[in-house]
């Protein structure tokens, strides 16, 4: 059973509906007992790093979602912010991310070769999947999914990095490490791209 974590950010209706779609059982979880029998997690997030940390702490989801993904070894997908939470640290705020995929949230505005571009990026944009990434299996040379962001994750290890694309830099926009993984794009809103990125986790 899919679970995706209502912590209070995220259309999580909108993953549950397209699961559906796909023929996959998914379900809502917004307590830790809500997690029970969770064999895949998806991890959703909008808005501001330090708003979503300490929203995931009030739930009383992240022990258990620590126990399934760093024990028990359940696959995670975390995505846009819930990718970014994955990450050690965030130049976005000052609280602690959770650490489960060495890197750091870097802001485009700190780099000069994207500092003029418009913030935040928005949009179809074209991603180039490393060769191997299970989450980009079936997919063509022109996959394209939909951004909205201001951050993106930097690797501490450059073989974490699972997709890139380009805005004003070339940035890591698909991150895996073992059974984690986070794409910072919105699966959910980019068509059949993201469904089938969807159904390969599902697959995993």
């Amino acid at each position: 059973m899919i679970h995706v974590v209502d912590y209070g950010l995220g259309n999580v209706q909108a993953f549950l509906t397209l699961y559906k779609r796909l023929g996959f059982e998914a379900t809502r979880a917004k307590t830790a007992d809500d997690l029970t029998g969770a064999s895949k997690i998806i991890l959703p997030g909008v808005g501001a790093f330090d708003h979503a940390i300490e929203l995931l702490d009030q739930s009383g989801m992240r022990p258990t979602l620590e126990t399934l993904v760093l024990q028990d070894k359940v696959p995670v997908l975390g995505i846009c912010v819930g990718m970014q939470l994955l990450a050690s640290v965030s130049n976005e705020g000052y609280l602690p991310g959770l650490g489960w995929l060495p890197g750091k949230v870097r802001a485009f505005r700190s780099d000069e070769r994207s500092a003029s571009l418009p913030l935040p990026h928005m949009g179809w944009n074209d991603v180039q999947p490393k060769p191997g990434s299970p989450l980009f299996a079936g997919f063509e040379s022109d996959a394209r999914f939909y951004f909205l962001h201001s951050y993106y994750f930097e690797c501490d290890e450059p073989s974490h990095v699972a997709a890139t694309a380009s805005y004003g830099l070339a940035f890591s926009c698909a991150v895996s490490a073992g059974n984690v993984y986070g794409v910072q794009f919105h699966p959910e809103k980019s068509h059949h791209f993201g469904a089938q990125l969807l159904k390969n986790f599902a697959e995993l």
